[in-house]
């Protein structure tokens, strides 16, 4: 059982820095979903603690070990990759035996590691088959099962359920987590998918720009979020924003949005003193056809249905547009109405207008 720590590590290309003092730790057994957008510098790191690049600065750490320097195959990683890397002309039963950290993959112990694991990942039928004659989802599973074969100290997945069908990810996402704490191995998955990084992951390292943004559990991240460039990220519909300058009234917080006057809670103490971003997610809205107080006055302009779910696009009266999610049989299908939208106090989320960091109110609810 071994930890793996990424301390204050940073990599430069030509002008672009693409890590910019990262530092995270994985426990063993924990799995951290590494997320961002294309371009973030995701794999990046990966190729870094594997050994495919070299940090300009900063340590890795395996255990108390460093391992800058260290030979990928001396690293006690095991990688699986998007695109499967499969050598095409060994049979499914050979790649994985490939991953086993000796060359004992002929031996009666190697041999029993790969039936044992190849049943755990339902392969076992088709360990004779090359990969051409191998489903994307076969494949997917040969590569994790090269992967994990050798017990490795540190897992690292590069979003590898991105190339399988949707059905397959859908139930990977499932099934992986219990999978991969069979071991003991700290696992470091990346993706671009939010869902999956949920799903999977006991924490979310985000990484934007070369920076880790926020590290957290998936429900801190979601109902917390660090910064705006966080809140956008993880949420489909995205999340609503609108500009305000909140101010206090006789000890409650407020703001003007779309001209309505909104309060926002209690104040335990003064308003931000600077302009903010309001945050709301589409689910926590409310649509009602009357009135009320702190109700803000929309036209619905179209009505999409999600499966369990319908998106309605809104638009205030000073133009600006929100999406409101809400049950289906919430929404009878028409549009050109105005209707009045509300949402609750605890549900606001505001941001720094400058800098994009969250504003953290003292009255307000933080997720642990």
């Amino acid at each position: 059982m071994a930890r793996l720590e990424i301390k204050s590590v940073g990599k430069t290309f030509g002008a672009v820095r693409s890590a910019n003092d990262l530092s995270l730790a994985v426990e063993p057994g924990e799995i951290v979903a590494v997320f961002g957008p294309s371009g973030s510098g995701k794999t990046v790191l990966l190729r870094m603690i594997a050994g495919m690049f070299e940090p300009d600065e900063g340590d890795i750490l395996i255990g108390e070990r460093s391992i800058v320097g260290a030979a990928p195959e001396r690293r006690g990683i095991g990688m699986a990759f998007q695109n499967f890397a499969l050598f095409p002309h060994m049979t499914a039963r050979a790649n994985i035996a490939s991953g086993l950290r000796t060359k004992a993959g002929d031996g009666s112990a190697g041999s029993s590691k790969v039936q044992a694991i190849s049943r755990l990942l339902k392969i076992e039928h088709v360990l004779d088959h090359v990969p051409r004659e191998l489903s994307n989802g076969q494949k997917q599973r040969t590569a994790l099962a090269r992967a994990l074969i050798g017990d490795p100290d540190v897992l690292l997945l590069d979003d590898p359920l991105r190339n399988v069908d949707a059905k397959l990810r859908y139930e990977m996402r499932l099934e992986l987590p219990s999978l991969l704490r069979r071991g003991a191995a700290a696992a470091l998955y990346v993706t671009q998918d939010y869902r999956e990084a949920m799903a999977i992951a006991d924490r979310i390292a985000v990484l934007v720009n070369g920076r880790f943004e926020q590290v957290a559990t998936p429900e801190a991240i979601y109902t917390a979020p660090a910064s705006v460039a966080v809140a956008r990220l993880f949420g489909d519909p995205t999340i609503n924003l609108a500009e305000i300058q909140p101010f206090e009234e006789h000890g409650a917080l407020f703001a003007i949005i779309s001209g309505a006057r909104i309060r926002l809670g209690a104040s335990d103490g003064p308003p931000p003193d600077r302009p903010c971003w309001l945050g709301i997610r589409p689910e926590h809205l409310a649509i009602s056809r009357s009135a009320g107080d702190d109700s803000i006055r929309a036209r619905i302009l179209a009505v999409t249905p999600m499966h369990e779910k319908a998106v309605l696009l809104l638009k205030l009266t000073d133009d600006t547009e929100w999406l409101a999610a809400l049950p289906p049989r919430a929404v009878d299908g028409a549009t050109a109405e105005d209707v009045f939208i509300r949402f609750a106090p605890e549900d606001a989320l505001l941001f720094d207008r400058t800098s994009g960091q969250r504003v953290c109110l003292s009255h307000r609810r933080q997720a642990a």
